[in-house]
């Protein structure tokens, strides 16, 4: 009866319905009751029975809403344990109950997305999550509006690409249910990675990363730190999962590989603090999209599990670093790291939170970051678990982990070590404290205890505390602390620590754009010019055509006047002057229409010819 239960539980209405009940309740209720949903989620995240829930039809196309398999269950148990962390944040940060809202909605499309069992189901949240999350950018006013202006563009045009690949997917398949096969080959599959690469921030179409999440609230940072980034990513595999044999696969590899060198560069050359961390989303994506690469096109398990063992460890530490982050903007009220310094004295919570984040996601033995990135590595390098045709993306990989290294050592060192602090600040508020607490202590958790992250990867198989994985070469054994593992993990850390202090002085002069950044300015221009090209182009057209009607009417209401004139243009030709029939008066005609029936006329003709077409 209670697997019954939890099979009609729909995880993104419990979610939906506690964000209604937070404009409703008082604050503190409002934020339980919040808080509670996203627990209910990570309770059905662990228990829910797999397979398909809620199955049925619409429009008369086979539907699954809510899909339970390893993959979404891990999802699953990320995306609800940081909702409850985020929610509880956000309450002792003095966010509004209308940004937690829109927040909890926006969590709800993701964790929809999340749990989907077909492509009609994930587009609809996809397109959800997509104008949610552009809301709580809007809701903060201010510098924010504009970039999330940006923010809905980006993905409004990605959402097209998806959508078209649905489409073209339905054409080639004749279903939209998964099949486990992923995304049809060909031109479905080419919509879908540039689509779905808006979203995971392929090089090129990630500017919206840092322009936008910067801007808002610092609590609602937290929440957009991770939701439509590590879904998109989840979504990415959906598409191609492994054993795809997509030729694709190599290519989104690479692109993964250069995600992570060249988020980890810019994200070394910002001042603003968000920036820095937005850049590492980029970077950071970038192995999980290297591992998905590698998985769909070599069939690789240990690649497979890798890139979802770094989802679920990117959920934890990337939204403990926001948060951290977040907790010195919000005492200090500065968001330039060179202008902080020396704050672990004033707030020493708040720099074990970032401790415990920056020791995750640079990958230091006995964090959770550690464990994901080795099986990465392994399953890039040639050396271990690899083909020779990815020896380049291990060193992309490779130097990607170095600038991930160098960057937070910078951040840690410029907020809380360098000098002494110009501020006299308290420190953490407890509701800050406790969210950055319980995922510090889950990233510390999931790197002593590898095995539980091991067994929640859907590729490793368990014999006994052990974990194996199938590759090209035949069966592997996951040894994330073995001597030649560790050996690795220092070398890393020693070059990092040494360039830092070698670059350390050069690079807080440094003040380099990203040159992707010039698509704004670009972009803003073209459409200016465009938008010009357009509106001049039809005055002119319109003004000819009113004209000429014009001419018309009145030649109709004066024939001999206008056989007058035309015969005065001829040469040794005398015309006696006329009085006009119609006294001289303008003419009434209404020529124009208004907005909201030129576009009522223009939706007739185009259906009347795509009917006419149809049949």
């Amino acid at each position: 009866m209670e697997l019954e239960l939890l099979s009609l539980a729909y995880p993104p209405l419990l979610v939906f319905t506690a964000a209604l009940l937070v404009l409703v309740l008082p604050r503190i209720a409002g934020f339980t009751v919040g808080a509670l949903s996203l627990a209910a989620v990570l309770a059905i995240s662990l228990i829910a029975p797999e397979g398909q829930h809620l199955a049925g039809t619409f429009l008369g196309f086979e539907v699954v809403p809510y899909y339970v398999d390893e993959f979404s269950r891990m999802v699953g148990l990320g995306l609800g344990f940081l909702g409850i962390c985020s929610v509880i944040y956000a309450y002792s940060s003095e966010a509004s109950e209308t940004l937690v809202a829109l927040a909890l909605v926006y969590v709800s499309s993701s964790i929809g997305a999340a749990f989907a069992g077909d492509w009609l189901v994930l587009l609809f949240m996809w397109e959800l999550m997509a104008v949610t999350s552009t809301l709580v950018v809007w809701q903060y006013g201010g510098e924010a509006v504009r970039a999330g202006f940006r923010y809905a563009l980006f993905h409004g045009a990605g959402g097209v690409l998806v959508m078209l690949a649905v489409a073209a997917h339905y054409v080639q398949t004749g279903t939209f249910v998964y099949t486990g096969a992923g995304i049809g080959d060909g031109i479905p599959a080419l919509l879908a990675v540039l689509g779905m690469g808006v979203n995971v921030a392929f090089i090129g179409v990630h500017t919206w990363l840092p322009d936008t999440y910067p801007r808002p609230h610092f609590a609602a940072s937290v929440f957009l730190s991770v939701y439509t980034t590590k879904t998109s990513a989840f979504v990415l595999y959906r598409a191609f999962p492994i054993d795809a044999g997509s030729d694709l696969g190599i290519y989104i590899a690479y692109m993964g590989g250069l995600m992570a060198v060249y988020g980890a560069t810019f994200a070394l050359l910002q001042h603003d603090m968000r920036a820095l961390l937005s850049y590492h989303i980029q970077a950071q994506l970038g192995y999980i999209v290297a591992g998905i690469g590698m998985a769909a096109a070599m069939g690789s398990e240990l690649a497979a599990a890798g890139a979802m063992s770094h989802l679920l460890n990117n959920i934890l530490f990337k939204s403990l670093l926001f948060m951290a982050v977040g907790v010195v903007i919000y005492r200090t009220g500065e968001e330039d790291l060179y202008e902080l310094g020396g704050l672990w004295r004033e707030m020493p919570l708040t720099a074990i939170g970032y401790g415990l984040g920056a020791l995750s996601i640079t990958a230091i033995p006995g964090f959770n970051g550690y464990v994901s990135k080795g099986m990465l590595f392994d399953a890039a390098d040639p050396g271990y678990y690899g083909q020779p045709e990815y020896q380049a993306l291990y060193w992309l990989l490779w130097l990607g982990a170095i600038g991930t290294l160098l960057s937070f050592i910078k951040l840690g060192y410029y907020v809380f070590f360098h000098g002494e602090s110009d501020y006299e600040v308290a420190d953490a508020k407890p509701g800050q404290t406790v969210a950055m607490l319980g995922l510090g202590g889950a990233c510390l958790l999931f790197g002593v205890w590898w095995q539980g992250l091991a067994d929640l990867a859907p590729t490793l198989h368990g014999h006994g505390g052990h974990f194996t994985f199938a590759y090209s070469g035949g069966e592997g054994t996951l040894h994330p602390y073995s001597l030649s593992h560790l050996e690795t993990a220092g070398i890393l850390t020693g070059v990092a620590a040494i360039a830092f202090v070698i670059v350390r002085k050069p690079l807080s002069k440094l003040d380099l754009g990203d040159p992707a950044m010039v698509v704004y300015p670009a972009t803003y221009y073209v459409s200016r010019w465009s938008m010009l090209a357009v509106t001049e182009t039809y005055a002119a057209v319109d003004a000819a055509v009113v004209g000429a009607v014009k001419r018309c009417y009145w030649i109709g209401n004066n024939p001999v006047l206008a056989v007058d004139a035309a015969a005065s243009r001829l040469p040794l030709v005398d015309v006696d002057e006329r009085q006009a029939t119609d006294g001289g008066r303008p003419s009434t005609i209404q020529l124009r229409a208004g907005i909201g029936t030129t576009v009522l006329v223009l939706t007739v003709v185009l259906t009347v010819i795509l009917w006419l077409l149809v049949v």
